[in-house]
This record gives structure tokens, sequence and C-alpha cells, in this order.
């Protein structure tokens, strides 16, 4: 068995996907915390249930494909974010505009994009203990220690 069969078994591409496009979107939500009062201000993000959508898709076509839960995960790109050969995802983001305009034609909704924070910061830290559980479980038993 070759490493790159123990890295791309389970769970771990998938844990490896979340925390990815988790750190990816962070930023997009700091700036538009930052920007909450800058004039003409349209905060920007991304998905995470089209995401999910996405990567759930990815882990029925992997175990149709491979017949269980080895095998590579292969994400689609979409209109909000691209997976490209390296494997890396790049955000694509778009206006939100949900809200109503203040005076100064800027859209904010603090509650929001707080609320949007927490779930990210929460689905990182979710993915990145149990990705280091498996590195864990790998790292045992590569060592051949109980």
């Amino acid at each position: 068995m070759l490493i790159r069969d123990l890295v791309t078994a389970d769970s771990i591409p998938t844990l490896a996907a979340s925390m990815q496009f988790a750190a990816r979107r962070q930023p997009l939500i700091a700036n538009n915390i930052a920007n909450l009062s800058t004039p003409d201000f349209r905060p920007t993000d991304v998905s995470p249930r089209k995401f999910q959508a996405t990567l759930a898709k990815a882990v029925d076509e992997r175990r149709e494909k491979f017949g269980g839960v080895r095998g590579t995960l292969e994400i689609e790109s979409t209109r909000q974010f691209e997976v490209n050969r390296r494997g890396q995802l790049n955000l694509r983001p778009t206006e939100l505009g949900d809200n109503i305009l203040y005076h100064d034609r800027n859209d904010r909704e603090l509650e929001t994009l707080l609320q949007s924070q927490t779930e990210n910061l929460a689905v990182f830290r979710t993915a990145a203990q149990l990705f280091r559980t498996r590195m864990d479980l790998l790292n045992t038993a590569i060592t051949e220690r109980v």
C-alpha cells in the first residue's frame, strides 16, 4: 500500500477539503466585518451549503468509482469555487445583497456576519480535530504501537 493510498482513504480528503474551504472563507468574512461602515461597500461570500453539496457529490462518486472509501476525491469546480490540478481550492465570492441599503449605500448586517464567522470557525475546528485524530491513527498504525 502506498502512502498516497493512506492519505486518500476514509474521511481524510473530505476533512482536508472542509478545512481548506473554511480557511479560504475566513478572510472574506473578516473583510466584510472590517468594512461594515465603509460607504458603498458590498459584502461578498460563498455558500457553504453549495460547497457541502458539491463535496457530498464527490464523496458519492468516489464510492461508486472505487467501490468504497479509498481513492481520489475529485471535487467539481463551480461558479463559487474552483479546484485546480494540485487540489487547491480557490474561492470566487459573489455579492450578498440580501439586505436593505443604508443611507451610505452600505449593506450591513453585523449579526449575520458574526454568525457566519462563528459557524465557519466551528467547521474548521471540528474538521481539524477529526483530521488530527485520523492522522494520529495512521501514525500509530505506521509505527506499530498500540
